[in-house]
């Protein structure tokens, strides 16, 4: 369960921009870029605690005030959630863009001050302040202590830093803290940073990557608590790597706000957070296919590569248009070639979605329609003298929109209208931390300025939130130029919150077997931080796979809620590899493909679970911990993870294994989806795992929708859903159907059919119930189909008798049939989907 506490060494650049090196013999050698050095707190200050001199009871909790001139608010903004502020006196409270609720109805609670403590008492928390020293302690409704100050600090100011000390032990673990390097899910031990950077070809241990998600949970006792920084300067978060004793986290600046939810169950933290930041919106199926990129892409290859995925039949839905397709790399553009009608007519005419790239910096160029409107309207970020700050980007020289102003975020959002008209289904942002290859540290200088008047800020404090603005932009152009669908926004750089706008890709990762490795904890902390549609570069974006690499890549790579294979331009990488399917011969393709298939085989499956994240904020890519955190076993488990609800994968990510061991949660009984062979939980087995195999386990009594495969999502309507049930005593399923398409859903056009299969005595009942019928569906029937039962003697509904038939494509082709594999003991029964009877089937002998 417990880490020990680790002091790796840091890798920073020594230059402005970053060095990348790949060699035959050394392809580690990299020099990756990170940010200006860190600001530690000074010790002498932290040991200066504060002490409360009044209080007064407020609407929704208490404000104390302090000495040193400051003064705090500890609100009850629901049952489960305080926020803290600790303020200059006069000052208003803090709320950053990546807050989406502002506004809450105080729970009921009770106020004491008695002696050195004042007491906050909800039905679910109890927050307790001591007076002398300043300090606040969260507990259960029992009285158990969930969270507290670590009283030889405390909390507050080390002059313009703001600081939090808190209590842990040594069994405490930590999760969430969006993308974060290395190979561990559970954070304890790990010396953390927050400040978006261009960290091309980073490495386990490089501490800044592209994204700040302030929220972290921890795990203590078996129950769960999560806390929001919010604050958007760089921020630090020691998780117990200095002591045993305590953790806390820090900011260069700023003011010291937090949000602490407690749980107990992860999924209500997360729940709770995401009602906070917003949670995402439902995505368009398309968006769940597989997606093909690469930079440097010619037009005419980006033909050929989507030709190549039809004729082969291996399922693809989108092709994206990298940097290349811009005029000289001017936003808004399209080069000849790129824009040429008989490409994108091919396109369409093959039912591929298009997604292209676009890039903050505006090249720097009088006559250019973005640089003289921007001029013209004064939309720039400004150097502190109020000259418009220009740094060198793809374009060149180049202008950067302010997008703290929203008039700057109009304008963006207006010349999508571009990119819409030529045929594009969304966008994806890059660049957007914002880079800069001659600003030092690969970003604009800190005194950079954004905003006017009250509202102007300074770049250390809005770095973190650019992209996240920007993001809010391009979604807003997408309702606005593509409103018949719903929006899709690829972005790298965020903030907490951002996912109420775009999908998250990990960044220039790259071709190395830890990276691939990395991906699994990485994916599963960033889903645990709210944002649940994430992905990585199939294969590695920087250096090249070899066969063996891409085969496993691919295998996890058709699981990703964000999928796409994107690699680097052939000018970068020392080894001239292709990364499509077929790159790397017949074996290789077929795996692929195996995969892929699986994946939209999968899709009902995969659509709903993705509808339950954005209703609940809940991840799609789980950590064990997130469905089993009673299991201690599960805490530092890293190479597995769930796949929606029901589905655990292991897959194979370390060089020339072919066999591997597996833990199985405690509380669960485990069905082997390739042989049906069933395992108790709580235990660890080992299986064998040749180049083509994925060990993949099932939920016994879960039932999983799945239909035919596609050569694209919505290539045929969904007629006949398959039930694949693994049947104890009783499995259910509540299936979400809508056009996966349009924002019609919003008025009801949606519907919801509670499934159920349950075993009684000698005979199993199939019922359905309509929960929501808003959707004029094309579902004609289900096929349920039981693993590992036995031949039935009859099916009957009512009066009505099933009939026996010879084969499973006969069964799903016609409605009230069953069909037995003797082979593999399976059962397949097609129902009609307006069957309104029990569906009874009665054991042969």
């Amino acid at each position: 369960m417990y880490k020990p506490s680790k002091r790796l060494t840091r890798l920073f650049a020594t230059t402005a921009i970053a060095a990348t090196v790949f060699t035959a013999a050394a392809p580690n050698v990299l020099a990756v870029t990170q940010p200006h050095p860190d600001q530690e707190l000074n010790q002498e200050n932290v040991k200066k605690q504060m002490e409360v001199q009044s209080v007064e009871q407020l609407e929704d909790g208490v404000k104390l005030t302090l000495t040193d001139q400051k003064e705090a608010y500890i609100r009850l903004f629901a049952e489960d959630m305080a926020k803290v502020s600790i303020l200059e006196q006069g000052e208003e409270e803090y709320f950053s863009e990546g807050i989406a609720k502002k506004e809450w109805d105080a729970p009921s609670f009770d106020v004491e001050d008695e002696g050195n403590v004042v007491t906050l008492s909800t039905d679910e928390i109890t927050v307790k302040i001591k007076k002398q020293p300043f300090g606040v302690k969260f507990l259960d409704k029992e009285g158990n202590v969930i969270n507290e100050d670590y009283m030889q600090n405390g909390s507050g100011y080390d002059e313009d830093k703001p600081y939090v000390y808190k209590k842990t032990n040594k069994d405490e673990a930590f999760y969430g803290f969006g993308e974060q390097a290395g190979l561990n899910v559970n954070q304890r031990g790990e010396s953390i940073g927050m400040f978006n950077t261009d960290a091309y070809a980073y490495q386990t241990d490089t501490k800044y990557l592209y994204t700040s998600i302030p929220f972290f949970m921890g795990l203590k006792n078996d129950k769960a608590y999560g806390i929001f920084f919010d604050n958007s300067n760089r921020s630090y978060f020691e998780m117990a790597s200095e002591s045993d004793d305590y953790y806390y986290f820090y900011a260069d600046d700023g003011k010291l706000t937090y949000y602490f939810m407690y749980g107990p169950e992860i999924q209500d933290v997360l729940d709770r957070y995401t009602e906070l930041t917003g949670k995402m919106e439902k995505p368009a199926k398309w968006t769940l296919g597989l997606h093909q990129s690469k930079w440097g892409y010619t037009a005419e290859e980006i033909e050929n590569v989507a030709k190549t995925y039809r004729e082969k039949e291996i399922p693809l839905d989108t092709m994206h248009f990298d940097i290349d397709y811009m005029d000289e790399y001017r936003v808004y553009t399209w080069a000849d070639d790129y824009a040429s009608e008989e490409l994108h007519n091919n396109l369409d005419n093959m039912n591929f979605h298009k997604i292209a790239i676009n890039d903050p910096a505006v090249k720097k160029d009088p006559g250019y329609f973005m640089y003289d409107e921007g001029t013209a309207n004064d939309y720039w970020a400004k150097n502190p003298d109020g000259t418009n700050f220009v740094g060198e980007v793809w374009p060149g020289d180049s202008v950067f929109p302010d997008f703290s102003k929203e008039e700057v975020r109009d304008w963006w959002a207006d010349h999508s209208k571009i990119l819409y008209d030529q045929g594009i289904d969304g966008i994806w942002n890059d660049m957007n931390e914002p880079a800069v290859f001659d600003g030092p540290y690969h970003t604009a200088p800190l005194d950079v300025t954004f905003g006017e008047g009250e509202n102007q800020r300074t770049h250390a404090e809005y770095h973190n939130l650019y992209g996240h603005d920007e993001a809010e932009a391009t979604y807003e152009g997408a309702l606005q130029h593509n409103p018949e669908e719903r929006p899709f926004v690829l972005t790298r750089d965020m903030y907490a919150g951002t996912q109420r706008y775009a999908a998250l890709w990990t960044g220039d990762n790259v071709s190395q077997w830890d990276h691939l490795q990395m991906s699994i904890p990485m994916n599963a902390n960033v889903g645990l931080s709210g944002q649940p549609f994430v992905g990585n570069d199939i294969g590695g974006f920087a250096d090249r796979p070899d066969a063996e690499m891409y085969a496993r890549w691919i295998e996890v790579g058709a699981f990703l809620p964000f999928s796409r294979v994107h690699y680097d331009s052939d000018s970068k990488a020392a080894v001239k590899q292709g990364q499509e399917p077929w790159a790397f011969g017949k074996e290789v393709e077929d795996i692929s493909k195996k995969y892929i298939e699986m994946r939209y085989k999968l899709m009902p499956y995969l659509y709903n679970t993705f509808v339950e994240a954005a209703e609940t904020g809940s991840p799609v890519q789980q950590p064990l911990v997130y469905q089993f955190q009673e299991d201690e076993n599960t805490y530092n488990i890293s190479d597995q993870f769930m796949f929606g609800e029901e589905m655990m994968l292991a897959p194979v990510v370390k060089e020339g294994q072919t066999e591997r061991d597996v833990y199985l949660p405690e509380g669960e009984t485990w069905v082997d989806y390739w042989t049906g062979e069933e395992y108790q939980g709580g235990q660890t087995i080992h299986t064998a795992a040749k180049l083509d195999h994925l060990p993949i386990y099932v939920k016994k009594d879960a039932m999983i929708p799945t239909r035919e495969v596609q050569q694209y999502t919505d290539e045929k309507p969904l007629e006949n859903l398959v039930l694949d049930t693994y049947l104890s005593e009783e499995a259910s399923y509540s299936f979400y159907e809508d056009d996966g398409a349009t924002l019609d859903y919003k008025d009801g056009e949606y519907n919801i059919t509670n499934l159920n299969v349950v075993r009684k005595g000698k005979h199993i009942e199939f019922t359905q119930s309509k929960e929501a019928t808003g959707y004029d569906s094309e579902l004609d029937s289900y096929t349920l189909k039981l693993n590992n039962e036995k031949a039935p003697k009859k099916i009957k509904a009512a009066r009505a008798k099933y009939t026996e038939v010879s084969s499973v494509e006969e069964v799903k082709a016609q409605q009230e049939t069953y069909f037995f594999d003797k082979e593999t003991s399976t059962l397949y029964v097609t129902v009609p989907a307006d069957e309104r009877h029990k569906v009874k089937i009665f054991s042969g002998k």
